[in-house]
């Protein structure tokens, strides 16, 4: 079964015009009642969709709205706007290696990570942010309560297809759980903190192979790449800066997309700070003391016996989104 989300199926039956809203959250109750409490109230309100004949999604239309998209389901097809790439991340599990990627993808409906596994993370070398992407033939999964399109062995995505456009992003905000940088430990994963920058680094520049984003080693005049052999390389980079929060600091890792998302520096101007570092002086001082709402992974640096945060999503601190949350509480 599709897992459409409680709020979703509730508005659906409503716009149905077979039920009202009291007589919804009656029916629901009455239905968990009647079976012992042993199903949910999704489960309650997914058999009272069936009852009225309300089609919860079109399980036959070809292409999706990002919103149409639900954990559970296979062959889907989709089209967005790329509004964010992440960079590549390796891993080791058992004796085995890979590398995943992901992008954020949004339409006027909603946004949802799509993410690529292994050799699949090459087709990401020529993506880039505002692209329009067509994903074909994807499955969807659940992660952390947030949906994600995965490829799998007979997706396939067309960058910028002819004739295609997509009208302006709505922003969904997916849930993560906010920490504090004095709470965090090793290996938790979509993990949102709030710190102040208060000291940066110069960032480090490296080549990489430009199809599957490994380094590129020089040798004999050229460059290689195990996986590819002689290759053109592109510039890489990564900077990194402590944040603090009150309860502690943590150095962030903040590679190629992700820095230019902090410096608000595009890639031409970060690659010529490779020529000139003492140009790069007047960025750091224009950081430090900012506020940044971040979002990754915590690792532990065991060269230097240190805990150090991964950055997949870098914004600038919102002082009223921040109140907001303040009240809520």
């Amino acid at each position: 079964m599709y897992k459409v989300p409680l709020p979703e199926i509730k508005e659906k039956l409503i716009a149905s015009g077979k039920i009202t809203p009291r007589e919804l959250d009656e029916r629901i109750k009455k239905k968990i009642n009647d079976l012992s409490g042993l199903i949910s109230e999704e489960g309650a309100a997914h058999i009272l969709a069936n009852e009225l004949g309300v089609e919860l999604f079109s399980s036959g239309q070809k292409r999706l709205k990002i919103k149409e998209v639900y954990a559970g389901m296979r062959d889907v097809s989709t089209i967005g706007r790329v509004v964010r790439k992440f960079d590549t991340r390796e891993f080791a599990k058992g004796e085995t290696t890979g590398k995943v990627c992901s992008i954020i993808l949004g339409d006027d409906s909603g946004t949802i990570r799509v993410v690529f596994w292994n050799e699949q993370v090459e087709l990401l070398s020529k993506v880039k942010e505002d692209d329009i992407l067509l994903v074909k033939e994807a499955y969807v999964r659940e992660n952390n309560g947030n949906k994600e399109i995965h490829l799998g062995n007979r997706g396939e995505i067309t960058i910028n297809p002819a004739g295609e456009t997509v009208a302006p992003v709505k922003q969904t905000p997916a849930s993560f759980e906010r920490k504090k940088i004095g709470e965090l430990k090793d290996n938790e994963d979509g993990v949102e903190i709030m710190g102040t920058v208060v000291q940066v680094f110069d960032p480090r520049f490296f080549n990489i192979c430009p199809e599957c984003g490994k380094k590129a080693v020089e040798s004999e005049g050229s460059f290689k790449c195990e996986q590819h052999q002689v290759v053109v390389p592109t510039l890489s980079y990564v900077l990194n800066a402590i944040l603090d929060d009150g309860t502690g600091t943590i150095r962030g890792v903040f590679w190629r997309h992700q820095a230019n998302h902090l410096t608000g520096k595009e890639e031409k101007v970060m690659a010529g700070y490779k020529e000139d570092l003492s140009q790069f002086e007047n960025v750091k001082n224009d950081l430090l003391g900012e506020q940044f709402k971040l979002i990754g992974r915590v690792k532990r640096n065991d060269l230097f016996d240190r805990l150090e945060f991964n950055v997949q999503l870098v914004e600038k601190a919102n002082a009223q989104e921040e109140m907001a949350k303040l009240e809520g509480k």
